[in-house]
């Protein structure tokens, strides 16, 4: 195992076991190798020393460190995992940068694939061997190695290849909370999805269109235009050229949308309130441009809408529903539903880059971050 060391453990105690003489405690000299009486018990302990990254302030890219940490034993009820790939997302910015808040110094990460490399006393249903993915929690994920509580973890069937898996379990499971759960998509329905070109706005557009919606979605460049229509986009808005509210009154004869998914925020909010038609449901799920200004209960009162701001957590709040939101987006995977974009990988220990470039909207589709020992 890379980085890992065995550590002899040589213990001496003087006096009893178990305790030092005062004298010794208090004495600034090195004490006598050659006590009155003395127990020597000698233990052998695997530590795992991974590089991992670490934030130890709040701030931008460059406070994440590329460091060595310690990966113990798994206890009752848990794993340990030689992650394979790491799914980069934008909770991890805002994790970052104190926008959700963790206690300092932490390892950030929410999604990850690799294989079991020991499992706790007494645990059943997972193997050394088995290839498992989690996403949501715990925080931690950008680490060569980690321990899992086993209920986080769902098995990975064969045909999905690590990488796929890891770019697709937190995007592919908000797109299904979103589009099966949050507001069901039906036939005839019409969505406004923002950002259709990134990890979760592209799985949202397909899965709309394949769930019989007509969509609509805006990007900011030519290129991402076309990414869009090849997901399913029936009507692609270049914001960065035409006003996103004007041009969803034109494309829907002034009837507007059934619902908005908006991650972008704070520019997009008032927006996307003004594009649903009446009794429209707002769904905001992210705010990469900025948390949007207060809202009066009254602003929604003119066309009865309805807003919510859906944690995936809350919607996969037990085993049977984690299992059940997993094995879904895996099986649209595989049938060709949804199409993951893999558009970037970086080496996990160039975090800083990724993060640089996802918040420079260098990216499109989903980028994954490669452990260097994988």
């Amino acid at each position: 195992m890379s980085f890992a060391k065995l550590i002899l453990v040589q213990k001496t105690f003087f006096g009893h076991p178990g305790r030092f003489p005062a004298s010794l405690i208090s004495s600034r000299k090195s004490p006598s190798l050659q006590p009155t009486k003395s127990h020597t018990i000698r233990s052998f302990a695997t530590v795992a020393m991974v590089k991992a990254i670490r934030v130890h302030e709040h701030g931008g890219p460059e406070v994440l460190k590329w460091e060595d940490v310690e990966v113990g034993e798994p206890k009752e009820g848990e794993i340990r995992v030689k992650n394979k790939a790491v799914g980069l997302n934008f909770i991890d910015v805002y994790f970052r940068k104190g926008v959700y808040k963790s206690t300092l110094p932490f390892t950030p990460g929410n999604e990850a694939v690799g294989v079991v490399t020991a499992v706790g006393p007494g645990l059943t249903g997972r193997k050394v061997g088995d290839v498992v993915a989690y996403a949501g929690h715990p925080l931690g994920s950008y680490t060569e190695e980690q321990i899992l509580p086993a209920s986080a973890a769902v098995a990975v069937p064969p045909s999905i290849d690590p990488i796929v898996a890891a770019s697709i379990m937190l995007k592919g499971m908000t797109a299904q909370v979103l589009v099966r759960r949050c507001f069901k998509v039906e036939p005839g329905h019409t969505v406004l999805v923002h950002a259709a070109a990134g990890g979760v706005g592209s799985l949202l557009c397909q899965w709309a269109s394949a769930l019989g919606a007509t969509v609509i979605g805006t990007v900011s460049s030519e290129v991402k235009a076309a990414q869009a229509a090849e997901d399913g986009c029936h009507h692609v808005i270049i914001y960065t050229q035409e006003d996103f509210v004007a041009s969803v009154d034109k494309i829907t004869s002034g009837q507007g949308v059934n619902v908005v998914y908006d991650s972008v925020g704070k520019d997009t909010f008032q927006g996307s309130l003004a594009c649903l038609k009446p009794r429209g449901y707002m769904v905001n799920f992210g705010q990469s441009s900025g948390t949007p200004d207060p809202l009066p209960l009254s602003a929604l009162a003119a066309k009865s809408l309805f807003l919510t701001r859906p944690s995936l957590m809350q919607y996969n709040a037990t085993r049977d529903e984690l299992v059940e939101c997993a094995s879904e987006v895996f099986t649209n995977v595989a049938s060709g539903v949804l199409r993951v974009r893999v558009n970037h990988t970086y080496p996990l220990s160039h975090a800083a880059k990724a993060h640089a470039d996802l918040e420079a909207r260098k990216t499109s589709g989903s980028v994954v971050l490669l452990p260097d020992a994988a």
